[in-house]
């Protein structure tokens, strides 16, 4: 193991053999960290924290602190989950899971190759997906989800319990308070406003012209036609033929808790 003679890694921690912990970082007992990640100067690692493979942390990182929730039980290590080759840059903070009382635990969970950038904060039980984009200073408040895909401009606040479908931009100083549909470009805070399909995203996701066409389609059912959310689903149902894209985005609108932006 490559760990520096002025790290201090609790001797209960389960650390691969080839994990590397730079000076200065502190690592708790019941951590797990798998093979190929590196952890940065300065870190705290802590919590009920499992940490994948080929992960770079970066210095002053904060992961798997006590989530920043009132109700969660003193003295309790909450759960951090993170998958596989992610990049956590510089003073990133990641808070556990919250745990209410013995019988309830949650989850933070982070999934695989994501990009959290300098500063960017999950808060506790947030649930990100996969090939993720975080930008400088981005704040996720507790209970986000952040689906597969998706790219958060920095600066942007990202309110308790919202949604982000997948392959979704957010455009950076945003302030957004309702769910956001797979596919599409969201920017703004006053309030946020959807401009339409994430195009140059979705082509690099190998999405070919008729998909992209079909997204078209329901972005102008959806914010162009003067419909209502209902009477829009309705015309989707009896206009668009059944597909991935259509079906997502009819199930994403109906399991919409907050509404959608």
């Amino acid at each position: 193991m490559k760990i520096h003679p002025y790290a201090i890694v609790h001797p209960k921690a389960q650390l691969a053999s080839d994990v590397e912990v730079q000076a200065f970082t502190i690592i708790e007992e019941e951590v797990i960290i798998d093979s190929g990640t590196i952890i940065g100067p300065h870190c705290v690692i802590s919590g009920d924290t499992h940490i994948g493979q080929n992960n770079h942390i970066y210095s002053n990182a904060q992961i798997g602190i006590v989530p920043q929730d009132l109700k969660h039980k003193a003295g309790s290590s909450g759960k951090t989950r993170i998958g596989n080759n992610n990049v956590i840059r510089e003073t990133v903070t990641i808070s556990s899971g919250t745990i209410y009382n013995d019988e309830e635990s949650k989850v933070t969970r982070i999934g695989d190759g994501c990009l959290l950038m300098a500063c960017s904060h999950v808060a506790h039980d947030c649930d990100v997906g996969n090939g993720v984009i975080l930008a400088n200073h981005v704040a996720l408040a507790g209970h986000v989800t952040v689906q597969d895909k998706v790219i958060i401009g920095g600066l942007t606040g990202i309110h308790q319990f919202v949604v982000l479908g997948t392959m979704s931009f957010i455009g950076a100083m945003s302030r957004i308070s309702k769910d956001t549909l797979p596919y599409m470009i969201v920017e703004g805070h006053t309030p946020p406003k959807c401009f339409g399909p994430n195009r140059i995203g979705l082509e690099r996701n190998g999405f070919n012209e008729q998909q992209l066409a079909t997204i078209k389609n329901l972005f102008r059912l959806l914010y162009r036609s003067g419909l209502n959310t209902s009477q829009a689903l309705k015309k989707i149902e009896t206009e668009i033929a059944p597909c991935h894209e259509r079906d997502l985005i009819i199930e994403f609108i109906r399991n919409s808790k907050r509404g959608v932006t």
